[in-house]
């Protein structure tokens, strides 16, 4: 780049295409900034990232990701027994990660809605994808 390339048509590379425009990402970051959280919506979202934190129940959502599942088999995808799925999905539940679905005595788990799938998917993508050097 020439020394007097203006900082407006620098351009930053991405890791999923072409390059952009220093002022192409300034325009994005500011769209993407919130206001200051109140302490009890980031005590909240702490508490869903402390759910989130525990590797048996990220387990248990990528099952559900797929399909609603009952307790029976939810506990064989992740070989553990039904009580401590049950025990799990107690917590899932409480954080509003999972709902349920009766039919008859059956008991269905599923993701509570398309932001927990989003959410699980953008990790998902985060975990995946190169670190600092090997990019």
């Amino acid at each position: 780049m020439s020394q007097t390339t203006s900082t407006l048509t620098r351009t930053v590379p991405t890791r999923s295409g072409p390059a952009i425009t220093a002022s192409t990402v300034r325009r994005r970051v500011a769209r993407a900034i919130v206001p200051p959280l109140s302490a009890e919506t980031a005590q909240a979202l702490a508490e869903t990232f402390r759910v989130l934190g525990d590797p048996t129940r990220i387990r248990l959502i990528a099952a559900m990701a797929l399909a609603e599942r009952c307790v029976g088999d939810l506990a064989s995808l992740v070989g553990m027994s039904e009580s401590a799925v049950s025990h799990q999905l107690r917590m899932l539940r409480a954080a509003r990660l999972v709902r349920t679905r009766r039919a008859g005595r059956q008991v269905f788990y599923t993701l509570d809605d398309g932001h927990i799938l989003a959410l699980f998917e953008q990790g998902l993508s985060h975990v995946h994808e190169p670190h600092g050097d090997e990019r």
